[in-house]
Formats: structure tokens, C-alpha cells, sequence
């Protein structure tokens, strides 16, 4: 089903958390009314302590402050974080916060991976960036690669009903009536540019393929170029038939992805797919800077997505994602550029004649951990084209 559009909205690309984390807080100090906030990890850093004292000053001054976190991504916000917030006004709540860290029962596996923001109906934040650190990692020398987009216009109103919806559900399972809220404020519904844009949400009830839906149609529709980067790439039949049938048709495909190890297993189960993609004529590049978590990807220099969703089961199967999907030619070669230039200085192109010459136990090694991810997917209750 094509995806509605809302036209009138003002874009802006936000590169990595030096352009996110200033935003951010610049919206939420100037908040009146309301602010509403969603990640997947809250941490008590460098970056999340300032996004933290944002969202006590906004309390102060009686803005309403409604933050959601999830369990399992913001495993230590309970004891860091939440009671102070709370002491200072902020409404915070934990998705899921009962985990077994653990366990592949699919309910345990729906885990909040958005990242979304809305201030008092005006602004909204759409994007993959966490609140965290860029540089928290053992050994990190530059920041984590990602992107988020600062929104202006009707399509606010939208972020902002997706957000109550889920705030609703969380207060009601936790008992926590005092955080009840009714409608919207009002939000900017007249048209302050000419980019036309939606919000694609992943959930497990009326949602469940939407953002992969919207990427097998982009997919589907190209005629000339696909560029996809894209944090942790495990995609299912579907998604891989698309590519490889895009690329017989002469589509020029690029795909960005991890060249650092982050999850071993992960890591080595894409790269079980990199024989049959660059057998295809795909170009596949590595990211080597630093860790790339971006789940972006621009078509035939018009359509382009940012968002929190990876192509992998996690994402596409189980988790609450949300991503932005553009077509706006302005907004898509603005990310086409920013991610060139990725490319270009800090990413090393994988070519199939050296692919071919790996070891026959590196080839086992990725194949293994291929399958067991595939077993991994199937205990969950998922198997077959997924």
C-alpha cells in the first residue's frame, strides 16, 4: 500500500550526535507546553547528562516533561537516572522494564527502539541516534556514525499522536494514572516549507511490515539508484530478492555497512551474505572510522528514509521502530552527499575477487553464524522468507 505523504514540512538533516544533542536541547529550553521523548538508550554521559539537565530545567519552569525509556537498552537508567528525574518533575516511565537479559521468547524481544521527539507540537525529532555518548566505546577515536532529522510543519502533529499512543499503552500497564494525558496540543498545521514526508511505524499490531513495506517499494519502483547504509544488515527473502531483481534491471546499488565488530555474531552473519551481493553487482563498503549505526537510505535521488529501524529481524520483526520516508529531491541528495563523502574518507570497498579468496574457515566461520542467527530467528517463532 503506498504510504501517504504530508506535504508542507521543513526538513533538517542532522549528521551524528554533534548536530543532534545541540538541537535537541536548543528545542527543549525553549519548550512552553510539552515535551515528549523516546530512546532506546538513556545513558548518564557526556551526552546524556546534558539532555537530562535539559529535560529537569523544562520541568522547573512547568513545561510538561514525559520521557520513555526502554528496558533493555536503558538497563542502568532505573538506578542512574529515573528517580532523580523524577524528583525534578520529569514524567518517566521504562518500557518493559522486567527483562531476562537473556531469552529468545518473542515477547521478551519487543524491545522500544525509537527515537522520537516532540516539543510542544511544533518540533519533532525523527531519527537512529541514542542518547549516549558518541565516543563511549573502549577505544572510540571518532564519533558513532548515524543521522536524525529535526521536523517542521504538519507532519509533527503525526509524531506527536504516535508517541501519546504508546505513552497511553505504558501508563495503563504500569498503573502509573497520574501520568494519563488527553489530545495533542495544538501543533503547526499550516505549511512552513515544501517538503512532503511520513512517519512509518513498526509494531506488532497493525504495523507489522509497514517500514519494510515502504523499503521494498522504493526498492521496487528505482530505476537508477539505490544507496542504503545500514548498522546491522541481516535482510530475509524478500528484501534480498528486491535487491538482487533491482540490480538485473541496472540499478547501481551501494550498501554501507559495520566495519568495525560490534556483536561478533552479527558482524559475521552479514558477511555471509557479501558473496551473493557482490555476485550481483552490488557494491558493498565497510565503514572503518568508528562504529556506523546509521539506518538511512536514499533512491533515485528523490526518495530517502531515516530512521530507527536496521534491516535485520530484530528490527523488522520485532522491535517498535519509526523512520522517516522522504521525497523531497533537496533532502535526499543532501543525504546521498553526507553519505558519498562516508564512503569516500572512511569507508573501503569489498571486492568480490578478494571476497572469493577467503579461507575455507572463514568462509565456515561466517556460514556458521549465519545459521545460527537463522536458528535464533526460528526459536522466536519466526523462519522461512523472513
Amino acid at each position: 500500500m503506498p504510504i501517504d505523504l504530508i506535504a508542507g514540512n521543513r526538513l533538517t538533516l542532522l549528521n551524528s550526535g554533534g548536530e543532534f544533542f545541540p538541537a535537541l536541547i536548543a528545542a527543549i529550553d525553549a519548550a512552553a507546553t510539552e515535551v515528549q521523548l523516546e530512546t532506546y538508550i538513556f545513558e548518564d554521559d557526556a551526552s546524556g547528562r546534558p539532555v537530562a539537565e535539559a529535560l529537569k530545567r523544562a520541568a522547573a519552569r512547568g513545561v510538561t516533561v514525559r520521557l520513555l525509556v526502554d528496558g533493555f537498552g536503558a538497563a542502568g537508567f532505573a538506578e542512574a537516572l529515573h528517580p532523580e528525574l523524577l524528583a525534578a518533575g520529569v514524567q518517566a516511565l521504562i518500557y518493559r522494564r522486567e527483562l531476562a537479559r537473556f531469552s529468545l521468547r518473542r515477547h521478551r524481544l519487543r524491545r522500544l527502539h525509537r527515537k522520537l521527539a516532540s516539543i510542544d507540537g511544533r518540533i519533532a525529532f525523527v531519527g537512529g541516534i541514542n542518547i549516549i555518548d558518541d565516543l563511549n566505546r573502549p577505544g572510540g577515536r571518532a564519533p558513532r556514525y548515524d543521522y536524525a532529522v529535526r521536523v517542521e510543519g504538519p507532519l509533527v502533529s503525526n509524531v506527536c499522536g504516535a508517541m501519546r499512543r504508546l505513552w497511553e499503552i505504558v501508563t495503563w500497564a504500569s498503573f502509573r494514572r497520574r501520568f494519563r494525558i488527553g489530545a495533542c496540543p495544538t501543533a503547526m498545521q499550516s505549511a512552513v516549507g515544501s517538503q512532503a514526508a511520513a512517519l512509518v511505524v513498526r509494531d506488532n499490531i497493525r504495523h507489522r511490515r509497514a517500514i519494510e513495506d515502504a523499503y521494498l517499494e522504493a526498492i521496487e519502483a528505482a530505476r537508477d539508484e539505490i544507496i542504503i547504509a545500514n548498522a546491522y544488515f541481516l535482510p530475509g527473502f524478500r528484501f534480498r530478492r528486491a535487491l538482487f531483481a533491482a540490480a538485473e534491471r541496472g540499478v547501481r546499488i551501494t550498501i554501507l555497512l559495520q566495519g568495525k565488530v560490534e556483536y561478533r555474531l552479527q558482524h559475521y552473519a552479514t558477511q555471509a551474505l557479501y558473496g551473493a551481493l557482490l555476485d550481483a553487482g552490488i557494491r558493498v563498503f565497510e565503514y572503518k572510522p568508528s562504529f556506523l549505526h546509521a539506518k538511512v537510505a536514499v533512491a533515485d535521488g528523490e526518495w530517502a528514509t531515516v530512521g530507527s529501524s536496521n534491516i535485520d529481524p530484530f528490527s523488522l520483526l520485532l522491535a517498535k521502530e519509526a523512520n522517516l520516508v522522504v521525497r523531497d529531491r533537496i533532502f535526499a541528495c543532501t543525504l546521498a552527499t553526507s553519505l558519498a563523502e562516508a564512503m569516500r574518507d572512511g569507508a573501503e570497498e569489498l571486492r568480490a575477487r578478494d571476497w572469493k579468496r577467503l579461507s575455507w574457515h572463514s568462509r565456515l566461520l561466517r556460514w556458521t553464524c549465519y545459521q545460527l542467527v537463522r536458528f535464533a530467528i526460528g526459536i522466536a517463532g519466526y523462519g522461512g522468507k523472513h
